[in-house]
């Protein structure tokens, strides 16, 4: 069933909703310190916050969709007991070729596409998406694929694209990555509407392309994340597609196939195409990955666990999928996801998978990054409220999951707040995997101001030790990141 079919009249698509009050652009580019603080900065919170996000600037084509705002980096950098905030647009080949014609020029996510063009092919990259930090630049990506933009940390201005591989190309490179902070390795995807459908790369602290691997799948797919272990990659393919009749017209319109099983493609870091496995599990649909690593199982077999927040798999009367309401929440943004688990056997090939937690319904997944691709023991994640209108998820409060004993605690502050993603920074000299801080933007609708929050990550439950007041509304966003202070040195000093 295709999500154009329902319902028959789209009067969910609200042409302007992403467009005003805390989602509406901004036009200034600022620097600015002496921030007022409500609270105390801690001294032992040294490092920089940045998180990726639209911001139109320029009126839209057509229909506007929140997804389709140009890329704008918003930092806000501790150092001392002291916040300096930053915000620039991410100068994409797409947004240098509108200002110099003065408007907009490209169709948006909800706009038909000119004829005989898949949809990939004329919408604009706008990496507003991700941003992710290596080898001494922040990366900036968009989640529909595209060529990756160098920003410099300090700065935040766009340095060019990393395209400096012949490989690397006109590739439609995804915006989830992963870094793995123990080898400096930098691990993508990209994929899109031509065979083989999917490629796998890593790149090294260097940035030469030491791996690039083809990766082929049946057809067209919605990969949206993926998954580092210590010595594996795990790669996507779920049973959710563009439906093909609406992409040889020009437009989207989402189909799932719950007869289709979900696939994980399970690589070596450096292996080829030959060396990959697949696993099939349960049809579902899943935007982000908590974090994966290796273990090692009762019986004394090999196993790579994933954790993730799936869309929850909505059922009928008759116990069955609900297909129509699972696209319905899909692709209005709708937000109903449940912490889950897959554990791939690497002796037997069988999968094992459940539900992790199926009341508190939260997604954003961040973990202490020095854990990525290692057996961690919490996460962080945003605590998903009642939308308000379609296309405008709430993003309301803050969750810590315990996963050794399976507790979770939250945090949400009340009706008129708006969380980020927040990530988690580690505290100076920290003795244990949360000893830290979670950080992140947060819209005050109260007193209709944009705010960061800093939170005790071993004490998420007593709210912020400290609001940084920004000087600028920062509009709603996506995805973030943590730098921390000694990463931003050893760029100096290079």
């Amino acid at each position: 069933m295709g999500l154009d079919h329902i319902p028959e009249k789209q009067d969910w698509f609200v042409p302007d909703a992403s467009m005003k009050g805390p989602f509406a652009p901004i036009h200034a580019e600022i620097e600015a310190r002496d921030l007022e603080v409500i609270g105390e900065l801690p001294q032992d919170l040294n490092g920089m916050y940045v998180r990726n996000g639209p911001s139109p600037a320029h009126a839209p084509h057509g229909k506007y969709h929140w997804f389709d705002g140009d890329g704008m980096l918003h930092s806000v950098r501790f150092q001392g007991g002291k916040a300096v905030y930053r915000n620039r647009w991410v100068e994409t080949d797409g947004l240098k070729a509108e200002r110099e014609a003065g408007r907009a020029l490209w169709p948006g996510l909800k706009d038909r596409m000119p004829e005989g063009t898949l949809p990939d092919d004329a919408m604009k990259n706008v990496s507003n998406t991700d941003v992710k930090f290596h080898s001494g630049k922040l990366y900036s990506m968009w989640y529909r694929g595209g060529a990756v933009y160098q920003v410099d940390p300090f700065t935040l201005n766009t340095l060019g694209k990393l395209e400096h591989d012949p490989r690397l190309l006109g590739l439609q490179i995804s915006a989830h990555s992963r870094v793995d902070e123990h080898t400096g390795e930098f691990m993508f995807f990209a994929y899109g509407n031509r065979h083989p459908y999917m490629h796998y790369g890593v790149i090294g602290t260097d940035g030469a392309l030491k791996t690039f691997t083809p990766v082929e799948l049946p057809g067209p797919r919605l990969p949206h994340d993926m998954a580092i272990t210590e010595n594996f990659t795990i790669l996507h393919d779920f049973p959710l597609i563009n439906s093909p009749d609406a992409l040889a017209a020009g437009r989207y319109s989402l189909e799932f196939r719950q007869d289709w099983p979900s696939r994980f493609a399970v690589i070596p870091r450096h292996g080829s195409a030959d060396q990959i496995r697949w696993f099939e599990a349960d049809p579902r649909y899943m935007l982000h990955v908590a974090n994966a690593w290796e273990e090692t199982n009762a019986s004394g077999e090999r196993e790579i666990v994933m954790l993730g927040t799936p869309y929850a798999m909505p059922r009928g009367y008759d116990g069955g999928l609900d297909v129509r309401r699972l696209l319905f929440t899909i692709g209005t943004q709708g937000t109903d996801y449940e912490m889950y688990q897959w554990r791939f056997n690497l002796d037997t090939g069988l999968v094992r998978e459940g539900v992790v937690d199926d009341i508190l319904n939260t997604e954003f997944p961040m973990i202490n990054t020095l854990y990525q691709g290692r057996k961690n023991r919490f996460t962080y994640n945003v605590l998903m409220g009642r939308p308000r209108t379609l296309e405008q998820p709430h993003f309301a409060g803050l969750v810590k999951y315990d996963l050794d004993t399976g507790a979770a605690v939250a945090y949400h502050p009340g009706e008129g707040f708006w969380f980020s993603e927040a990530p988690f920074a580690p505290r100076d000299n920290a003795q244990s995997e949360d000893d830290g801080y979670i950080v992140g933007f947060v819209w005050n609708g109260l007193a209709e101001r944009s705010e960061v929050w800093i939170t005790d990550a071993q004490d998420v439950a007593k709210g912020p030790v400290a609001r940084v007041i920004m000087p600028q509304r920062v509009p709603h966003g996506f995805h973030s990141t943590w730098v921390r202070q000694s990463q931003l040195e050893a760029c100096q000093v290079a």
